[in-house]
């Protein structure tokens, strides 16, 4: 098994940053894809980003790209969402979660193990 936890969310204004960070822990993380959803109230859960296990190839949302960064520290099993920029619309619960097998895709049904989420609020 896989242990997620998230943590860095928070209350922030438009137009800043916050850096969430997601710790693995129970299995070798370094093979693992990893990617970032997140789930605003009344909404389906949606694909934020996701990264290789060498942090080599990335993917983002088209409603991400250009502010947010996803990467990995193997040596610390934690991966990071760096985001910039943001607007009120990216506030949600963002999860992180870990693909045992796959390169990591935008389907959520790839990945194994999920995290409990943190709350990020973007306020106009």
């Amino acid at each position: 098994q896989v242990q997620l936890v998230e943590s860095g969310g928070g209350l922030v204004q438009a137009g800043g940053s916050l850096r969430l960070s997601c710790a693995a822990s129970g299995r070798p993380f370094s093979r693992n894809a990893m990617g970032w959803f997140r789930q605003a109230p009344g909404k389906e859960r949606e694909f934020v980003a996701a990264i290789n296990w060498s942090g080599g190839s990335t993917n983002f949302a088209d409603s991400v790209k250009g502010r947010f960064t996803i990467s990995r520290d193997n040596a610390k099993n934690t991966v990071y969402l760096q985001m910039n920029s943001l607007k009120p619309e990216d506030t949600a619960v963002y999860y992180c979660a870990a693909d045992l097998y796959g390169p990591g895709s935008s389907y959520g049904g790839s990945y194994e193990y999920w995290g409990q989420g943190t709350q990020v609020t973007v306020s106009s």
